[in-house]
């Protein structure tokens, strides 16, 4: 968020704030320390068996969310298109490929190093791969690249699972070993699992607390922050059980006292809407966007895009007792690596299990992953559930793509929609 001193914020936000900004700090030091670097994404990421091996863990799209949140990005997405990008290409891509023309500072002010390695253990995403394929041009080091079979019909099986454990173990492991140095130790990736799983159980109890009313968090904007520690670099970490025991200890003081969520501007006191959101936010304009939800006095209770780093509240969890097997179920079970029949239902399951008035999609106009197919999911998700569901349209990190005065209008015919829908039910009884 913007560094302006007049954002509220509590101190998890400052702890997580402080985690993000010590492992920038780790990363623009690795020349200094010798440690190796890995480059990874989010959705599938490895990053307990990353740091079995010393490894420092930088994530691309994270950079870009980093420039977009700055302002940055808009630069940098117009020096990649100079070099013969579509305007059509994600916008995380042509962010990260537009800040190595622009000197490639990381948001303390220092360099990114280059990478050892570039790991991909997502296929959700095709974008992704053709992403690593032009970072491997550039950087010139080992890049490995995992295929994780699609949930074509909506479920993994053993062979599926056995197939990436088979890659782990071919590919992953013994590049990991010969880049850094260091034997690869399956006891160091069980406590780090059991560290993972500590961490996930108290990220799902925040999570569902939106169940109550009035909702303590905000789900989509506000879950930003929660996740963060688990989709960066600290899942597998003591760091991050520590910071999820400070979050629930304010969640739980906001239960106890009925209080709304804490925004930019301080605590939401209102609440008339209780929204899910299909897509990731806008990044560029973030706090404007969050402020158009929040002055209506509508609050998200549930999302899909708090879950593109793992599904943990449909029951995943990193197991000790099976830490390769594990480490594939995650990859295999990414949000956008499910098929749209069971995007839906998780959806559907979402507006029921939170009692939320309606479904609102974030269209995403460079993001193929998340937009193929949600006007459908959207109407399919109304006809379940009986409750209206709008769109609006943004983008990651181009702000050519950010209209605040549509999104304005549409926001408020939305509510206006879900208010007529009530006086409608409460007319039929």
């Amino acid at each position: 968020m913007s560094a302006d001193k007049n954002v509220i914020k509590e101190e998890s936000m400052i702890i997580q704030k402080e985690m993000i900004s010590r492992n920038y700090d780790a990363i623009t030091s690795k020349m200094e320390t010798g440690r190796k670097m890995a480059s990874t994404f989010v959705p599938g990421n490895l990053n307990e068996l990353v740091r079995c091996f010393d490894m420092l863990n930088n994530l691309p799209e994270i950079n870009a969310i980093q420039a977009g949140m700055r302002k940055l990005t808009g630069g940098y997405i117009m020096e990649a298109e100079k070099g013969g990008h579509s305007e059509d290409v994600c916008t995380y891509v042509k962010a990260d490929i537009g800040q190595l023309g622009k000197g490639n500072i990381a948001p303390n002010g220092k360099p990114y190093p280059d990478p050892d390695v570039l790991l991909l253990s997502y296929t959700g995403c095709y974008t992704f791969m053709k992403w690593f394929e032009l970072l491997r041009e550039q950087y010139k080091c080992p890049t490995v690249m995992i295929h994780v079979p699609y949930q074509g019909d909506g479920h993994w099986t053993m062979n599926m699972r056995d197939y990436i454990v088979k890659q782990l173990k071919e590919e992953v492991i013994p590049t990991f070993e010969k880049i850094s140095g260091v034997k690869f130790d399956i006891d160091r990736l069980r406590e780090m699992m059991a560290l993972s799983a500590k961490a996930e159980d108290d990220l799902v109890w925040v999570i569902e607390t939106a169940k109550h009313k009035p909702s303590p968090i905000d789900a989509y904007f506000g879950a930003v922050y929660y996740v963060g520690p688990i989709f960066s670099a600290f899942r597998g970490t003591q760091e991050a059980v520590d910071y999820y025991k400070v979050l629930k200890k304010e969640i739980q003081y906001r239960i106890d006292n009925k209080m709304g969520p804490i925004t930019p501007e301080g605590e939401m006191k209102e609440q008339k809407y209780r929204i899910v959101v299909e897509g990731p936010p806008n990044w560029t304009n973030f706090r404007e966007f969050w402020k158009m939800f929040y002055d209506e006095g509508a609050v998200v209770v549930a999302s899909s895009y708090s879950k593109v780093g793992g599904t943990y509240d449909m029951g995943f969890r990193h197991d000790p007792k099976n830490p390769l097997e594990s480490l594939a179920e995650y990859c295999l079970g990414c949000y956008t690596n499910r098929n749209l029949p069971t995007r839906v239902e998780i959806l559907e399951k979402y507006i029921n299990d939170y009692e939320a008035d309606g479904l609102l999609t974030n269209s995403i106009k460079s993001c193929n992953s998340f937009s193929a197919g949600q006007l459908m999911m959207m109407r399919e998700v109304e006809k379940r559930t009986g409750k209206p569901g709008a769109f609006i349209e943004t983008d990651l990190v181009d702000p050519r793509y950010f209209s605040a005065a549509n999104v304005k209008n549409r926001l408020e015919s939305y509510f206006q929609m879900i208010e007529q829908k009530r006086r409608g039910v409460k007319s039929a009884a």
